[in-house]
Formats: C-alpha cells, sequence, structure tokens
C-alpha cells in the first residue's frame, strides 16, 4: 500500500529505520519535531503516518517522552487527580479494584501501545473468575475515566476503553419486607435500647450513615421535621510513614504509627475514624416527622440525658443515636443490633438497608406519587425509585385482597 505522506525512513547504522516528523511549533519558538525509530522501514513510516493522522485529528500530538504505563498512568490518576473530586474512600475502592483486576492483565503495557483487545482481556478473565456483573461494570468506568484524562492530558492518541462496549450489569432486585414483618421488628425494639433508631429507619428510609449521623440540632421536634444533612461515615487510614512504598513496614495503614485520615472541607472527624460528611446529591434533605415517631424521639432525649448524667465520662458529639458514653455508633455495631432484631421478631434475614427499601414500598403501596417517595428518600434520580414499583404493586394487591376477604368474607 502507498504512503500517503512524508517524510521516508532512513536506515541508520544502528540497523534500524528512523524518521523525523514535524507536529508543531514548541513554546520557543523552533519546530516540534518527533524522532520515530523502527525495526522495519514500513514499520517506521506507518508510525509516522499514525503521529500526524492524530496531529490532524486532535490538533496537537501526544507529549514527547517516554510513555507511562497503565500501572503508572492509574497511579497517578487516583494519587494526585481523581482525589481532587472523589471521596478518599471511594479512591482505595478504586485503587482496589485496579491492582486485583487491571495491572495483573494490561499493567506492564505501555499507554501509547494499549488496544481495545487489551482491555476486553480484563473483564474476560474477571467473568472466567466469577466476578459480578456490576464489579465488571465499575471496574470499566475507572479505567475509561483514567484512560479519558490521559487522552486529554496527550499521553495517548485515544481512550480505547471508549471502542468497547460496555459491560452490562443486570439491575439488581429491591428486597424489601412486607408491612407485618417491618411491625414485628419494630415490637421487638421495644425490649431493647434506642428503638427509635429503627423506627426512623423503617418508617423514614433513612440510609444506616444518615440514621447514625443525625445529630439533635437538625431534629426539630415541636416542628415535626428533621434535617437530613449529615451521614456518620468510616474514613480508612492512610500511611502517614511515606507517599509511596511504607517505610513502616506495616501493611494496613491503620497500623502505621503516623498513620493519617483525610478530610475534605466541610469534614467532621469524631473518632476510631469515624467522620461526618454531608450527603452528596439529592440526598440532602429535610423530611417531615409522623406524629408517633415525634414523640418515640422525645422519649429517647429523655433516656439519653439520663444515661449522660450518669455516665462516668460522656462525649457529648450531639447524635441522636450515641452510645451510653456519646460516642458515635460503630456501623458494624448497628448491623449486629439489627440481626439481634431479626432473630427476636422472628423474621427472616435481610440487610440492615432493607429497612430503606422497605419506607419506599410501604409509602408506594400506599399511592404516595413517586415524586414524593424520591424526595423523601433522597433518591439521585426517578428511575431509582422506580424500581420499587413492581414490590409495592404486588404488596397493594395482596392488600386489597386481604381487605376483600374480611368485608367479602370470600
Amino acid at each position: 500500500m502507498p504512503r500517503r505522506k512524508r517524510p521516508d525512513a532512513t536506515l541508520g547504522q544502528d540497523g534500524r529505520w528512523h524518521t523525523w516528523v514535524t507536529v508543531g511549533t514548541k513554546a520557543n519558538g523552533r519546530p516540534d519535531q518527533r524522532h520515530i525509530s523502527r525495526a522495519t522501514q514500513d514499520d517506521a513510516e506507518d508510525a509516522a503516518d499514525e503521529l500526524l493522522d492524530t496531529v490532524r485529528r486532535n490538533g496537537a500530538a501526544p507529549r514527547a517522552g517516554k510513555k507511562p504505563t497503565v500501572d503508572s498512568w492509574i497511579a497517578t490518576y487516583l494519587g494526585t487527580i481523581a482525589p481532587r473530586k472523589i471521596d478518599p474512600t471511594t479512591v482505595v475502592g478504586y485503587r482496589s479494584k485496579m491492582r486485583l483486576y487491571v495491572s495483573p492483565v494490561i499493567g506492564a503495557i505501555r499507554l501509547d501501545r494499549l488496544q481495545p483487545e487489551d482491555v476486553d482481556r480484563v473483564y474476560l478473565r474477571m467473568q472466567d473468575r466469577g466476578r459480578a456483573d456490576s464489579t465488571i461494570r465499575q471496574t470499566h468506568r475507572i479505567l475509561c475515566r483514567a484512560l479519558e484524562i490521559a487522552y486529554r492530558r496527550g499521553h495517548t492518541a485515544r481512550n480505547v476503553a471508549k471502542m468497547i462496549d460496555a459491560p452490562t450489569a443486570k439491575a439488581v432486585e429491591m428486597q424489601s419486607l412486607t408491612e407485618d414483618a417491618a411491625a414485628a421488628i419494630l415490637a421487638a425494639t421495644a425490649r431493647r435500647r434506642n428503638p427509635a433508631r429503627w423506627t426512623v429507619g423503617l418508617a423514614l428510609g433513612l440510609r444506616q450513615g444518615e440514621a447514625l449521623g443525625l445529630r439533635w440540632q437538625y431534629v426539630d421536634l415541636a416542628a415535626g421535621e428533621m434535617r437530613v444533612w449529615w451521614q456518620l461515615h468510616r474514613r480508612p487510614w492512610l500511611h502517614g510513614c511515606s507517599d509511596g512504598t511504607p517505610a513502616c513496614g506495616r501493611k494496613r495503614g491503620g497500623n502505621c504509627p503516623q498513620r493519617k485520615q483525610i478530610l475534605r472541607s466541610g469534614e467532621i472527624a469524631l473518632t476510631g475514624g469515624l467522620i461526618l460528611k454531608e450527603p452528596k446529591g439529592k440526598s440532602k434533605r429535610t423530611v417531615p416527622i409522623p406524629p408517633g415517631l415525634v414523640e418515640q424521639l422525645r422519649t429517647h432525649r429523655e433516656v439519653q440525658q439520663l444515661e449522660k448524667r450518669f455516665a462516668d465520662a460522656y462525649t457529648d458529639f450531639d447524635l441522636v443515636f450515641a452510645r451510653p458514653d456519646g460516642l458515635p455508633t460503630d456501623p458494624g455495631d448497628d448491623w449486629s443490633e439489627w440481626k439481634a432484631l431479626l432473630a427476636l421478631a422472628e423474621v427472616p434475614d435481610s440487610r440492615v438497608h432493607d429497612a430503606r427499601h422497605t419506607a419506599a414500598t410501604l409509602l408506594l403501596a400506599q399511592g404516595v406519587p413517586l415524586e414524593v417517595v424520591q424526595e423523601l428518600l433522597g433518591h439521585s434520580s426517578i428511575t431509582v425509585t422506580r424500581g420499587y414499583v413492581h414490590v409495592a404493586s404486588a404488596m397493594a394487591k395482596a392488600g386489597v385482597e386481604a381487605l376483600g376477604k374480611k368485608l367479602l368474607k370470600g
């Protein structure tokens, strides 16, 4: 196939073919020339053609110099670029997925030599190992974003992750408790501490972090409303002894003698790695409190004041649902309490988050409009709320049938 452009490659004394391509002008006004060296004349001239095509498409050439590998670029992206906009805990999760799934397959490949088929191999290997579709899809999103930033900054001529079909993930069916099961759980809370914690979850649909991060200054019992403006969150500890390979020799950042915790603007450090942070997006909201829950919260506050009075030591973080010493409730302890309640109520096993799903389903089953349920629960999109409709419809049908049997005796 005849070449479409110039310059031609020439054979050097080292036995390799060389060509120089002018791709623009440097800041000092001199021509920006790129040297290309390949084993054959065709390879050198094809590389020159590809470089000139890139300049024509993008208006600029990729950066000169040695190209980073996938591993080194991901380390740069997750270390200095992503943390500016992404929660530090999320970055830790991203780093784990890249280390487990991407690095072993394509980590050593240079960015400018990465091919779509290489990315396909990452996802195929994840499938072979039985990884969930949602995990594969999230890995693709992380890698695609990292490669997009590399492309924008001139490290590569294209984003190969955009050249393949994104992995698909099946929608996860919402799991909700029945109305009878929810009532049985609430009845079981009467024999436990902090019963209002679970009424808030089942009646208002607060996420675990939102309930545990609720503070009295944001609860107006007189007006019957609460502002869900904070959530309790565990922020992983990082090594403070070095930025790269840990100098302390400890594997986990939490065991580092100089461990550190990164706080973003507005976040509040509590204790034990727990912090308070604002919910993102539409999750920050004001919700009405049912009259029955208002009275329950008043009683709860009185009990909490007694605990504070008789405690040997009390740390007041103004938390609605705190430990007897005022410290924040660990999410793991909250999970254990939920499991104990399920056993007491003789309800089938479920997740803490299913209490939130139950609130959404019961609201929809009672005919509350989708938009209102979206606002109450702080769903980011109406599409999320629609995911509960089929469950709510089934519950509504069962309720109508039960009512019909009582009224019509048949």
